[in-house]
């Protein structure tokens, strides 16, 4: 076994965000309970072994729009906003209601560019994660789409896959996992070009693999290969570790935490003067 991938079972703070493909049936856009019951399964399997986890999930919008009946992704603002707040109730109430068939109580914490900014409310945030992993508690991250879209897309945020690195960051967490619709890094377009390289190991997220980066495929999320890797950018300068595997099998969280060769696994080296707010501001 590789001993950059053994490593990875020593995580202590781990960061898993699921993307709405990931977490919906593709022909229909409705939840994928079973699905989602495995993954509660595995978190709380994670945090039994005496880990710290929070769960940044997207599918919020995806859920909203199917519940209201629209066939396709919002265009304006205001729609979007309104179908995340439709959705995030009810995405919530699902999850509240399977990790407490396995005891394990969550909560919600809903993310805008004002709290990561603000010197004030990032502390509180960073406190009230710090309690809630004292309390036993997962938090389960959304970024505040109701109130918040058209700014944080402004300052690169606009998408949980960035999201989920930033509070990684923020919390001095380990490890993120980023469950998606793809197996993780290639050279190239994979379904366009045959002779693609996939890469198990990425040292340096340096300009030529930012450079491989393609756009979001899915009709129902919003994050390509370019978000994850300015997602792998943030991590691994801060000091945490990260992998892009394949959220079609949940298993693979499993996989990548005993060490198993899923997925890309971009490798931290964080950097002396890491500024948090400067990969906000300039991205």
């Amino acid at each position: 076994m590789d001993e950059m991938r053994k490593n990875l079972n020593k995580k202590q703070r781990i960061v898993v965000k699921v993307g709405s493909s990931t977490i919906t049936h593709e022909a229909t856009g409705n939840i994928n309970f079973a699905k989602l019951e495995k993954l509660v399964r595995l978190l709380t399997d994670l945090h039994n072994q005496g880990r710290e986890v929070v769960l940044v999930t997207s599918g919020a919008v995806a859920v909203g729009r199917k519940s209201i009946g629209l066939k396709e992704r919002p265009k304006t603002i205001s729609e979007k906003q309104a179908c995340a707040a439709i959705g995030q109730a009810s995405l919530m109430t699902v999850y509240q209601k399977l990790f407490s068939e396995y005891h394990q109580p969550c909560a919600q914490i809903l993310m805008t560019k004002f709290t990561i900014l603000n010197d004030i409310t990032r502390q509180n945030a960073c406190n009230t994660f710090e309690e809630l992993f004292k309390l036993g508690v997962i938090p389960i991250v959304n970024e505040n789409d109701t109130v918040a879209t058209d700014e944080m897309e402004n300052l690169g945020i606009g998408e949980n896959d960035t999201l989920a690195a930033l509070v990684t960051a923020m919390i001095h967490g380990d490890l993120v996992v980023l469950l998606s619709d793809i197996d993780g890094l290639y050279s190239d377009d994979p379904k366009k070009n045959p002779d693609a390289v996939f890469f198990h190991q990425i040292d340096d997220v340096n300009e030529s693999v930012l450079g491989m980066a393609k756009g979001s495929s899915s009709s129902v999320g919003t994050g390509g290969m370019q978000t994850k890797l300015s997602a792998a950018k943030i991590a691994t300068d801060s000091g945490a570790d990260m992998v892009i595997a394949n959220g079609e099998d949940v298993e693979n969280l499993r996989r990548v935490m005993e060490g198993e060769q899923v997925g890309t696994l971009f490798c931290a080296h964080k950097v002396e003067e890491f500024h948090l707010l400067d990969y906000i501001t300039h991205s």
